[in-house]
């Protein structure tokens, strides 16, 4: 059997000028421009589909929310199909009951905060008049007067945009049932799945890839649990200050910030504004700029702390790594990047030690 020769090592040539150390950075320059390449023309190719590999990613990401439950009910001798199902189900009444609790808790003291609204907006223009800015009705009409005029004039461009953000909302839908279609059979066909795509690999790369997945789709899964302790942390922060001042429908005002913080950058914002609507609206401006510090600290305290030492804590990752990767994600790819780069940061981090784990195994403490 012939073995294959190995290749020598390229020498500089004796008379080139060219330094060793500048030929190796050559050599390795040229590498990370193809590897580049080949990332920049990955992240195009998503970025072209991305009203298919988004809704795909947040299955992945709702897959490994729901693992749990769907690893207890197969444990349970459930079909694979009635188990997927079932989560899916489940997952769908929290979220509807959720909602249905809100509005219910709104519709019930509605009629008070629409009276309160009514004396808080009456507060007011008293206080645009009467206060430092000296805002009299008659500046208020000129100024409701232009704005009239404004949409008036701008009545092409704004029936565009409303039909843009329709448009916007009908890709939504569309997302949102690719992502539940796919989180199903996720659910109850993912490893098959997996299996038949790793068979295209040669197969000694099959033991170490498998291994690398398992570990990685391991760490997406903690990454999950952890976010759901962020978003309660989040919750009850809102709760106890909405408690604090007494404003109206605390627990609509927990549920709905728990269901927020897994949006990021805007699920905050709106849970925040609707807290600090209500607290304008019951108590006046300065309760409402009291909730809005709590708001704030809370947000913070989510994005500087809680993120960077939980969620780093689960997948394997420095607090620090956490904090720019929320920065750099959401700088490229705003709220999209900002969900799915720590996902996927913490999968790339164990998939690659896991294709190596001798190597990447800490060392022995030296004895003392």
């Amino acid at each position: 059997m012939l073995t294959p020769r190995p290749r020598p090592r390229r020498q500089p040539d004796p008379g080139s000028r060219v330094p060793r150390g500048l030929l190796t950075a050559a050599d390795w320059s040229w590498r990370v421009l193809v590897v580049a390449g080949v990332v920049a023309l990955l992240w195009w190719l998503l970025t072209y589909f991305s009203a298919v590999s988004v809704p795909v990613a947040v299955a992945m990401l709702l897959t490994a929310l729901l693992t749990p439950l769907n690893r207890l009910l197969r444990g349970w001798r459930w079909h694979p199909a009635l188990a997927a199902a079932a989560c899916l189900l489940a997952m769908v009444l929290v979220v509807v009951g959720v909602l249905a609790a809100i509005g219910a808790q709104v519709a019930r003291e509605w009629p008070q905060l629409w009276d309160k609204a009514l004396a808080g907006f009456g507060t007011l223009l008293n206080w645009l008049a009467t206060g430092p800015l000296h805002i009299d009705q008659a500046r208020l009409d000129a100024y409701f007067a232009q704005f009239t005029d404004w949409v008036n004039a701008s009545r092409a461009d704004l029936a565009a945009a409303a039909a843009h953000a329709g448009v916007g909302v009908g890709h939504f839908f569309a997302g949102l049932a690719i992502a539940l279609i796919a989180t199903f059979f996720f659910l109850a066909s993912g490893r098959p799945i997996w299996t038949s795509i790793t068979r295209l690999l040669p197969r000694h790369y099959l033991t170490a890839t498998r291994r690398a997945a398992d570990r990685g789709w391991a760490s997406l899964v903690s990454y999950m649990r952890a976010q759901v302790l962020v978003a309660l942390v989040d919750a009850l922060g809102i709760l106890i200050g909405a408690l604090v001042l007494g404003l109206p429908m605390p627990w609509a005002l927990f549920a709905l910030t728990f269901v927020a913080a897994f949006v990021p950058v805007i699920g905050a914002v709106l849970a925040g504004t609707v807290a600090c609507a209500l607290a304008l609206v019951t108590y006046g401006p300065v309760s409402a700029l009291i909730m809005l510090a709590i708001t704030v600290f809370v947000m913070e305290a989510e994005g500087h702390f809680l993120q960077p030492i939980l969620l780093g804590r689960a997948v394997s990752l420095h607090p620090l790594a956490v904090l720019l990767g929320l920065a750099v994600g959401a700088t490229i790819a705003g709220i999209v990047g900002a969900l799915l780069v720590i996902p996927v940061l913490a999968f790339a981090v164990a998939f690659i030690r896991g294709l190596d784990p001798e190597r990447f195994e800490p060392a022995p403490e030296l004895p003392e």
